[in-house]
């Protein structure tokens, strides 16, 4: 029965962890990718991308 418990939260945490790591790389992906969309962006409007202040 404790192995049963042992084990079980073994795979939640591993499941977990996963989860985690796929969550960090899209939000790294994702900030790439907004990075990339303002800096074209502001090439066709001809601004100055490091001027600009985003809040």
């Amino acid at each position: 029965m404790t192995g049963d418990i042992h084990r079980d939260a073994d795979r939640r945490n591993r499941l977990l962890e996963a989860a985690q790591q796929e969550l960090v790389e899209f939000e790294r992906k994702e900030r790439e990718f907004r990075k990339k969309d303002q800096t074209e962006r502001a090439a066709e409007l001809r601004l100055p991308v490091d001027t600009i202040n985003v809040h």
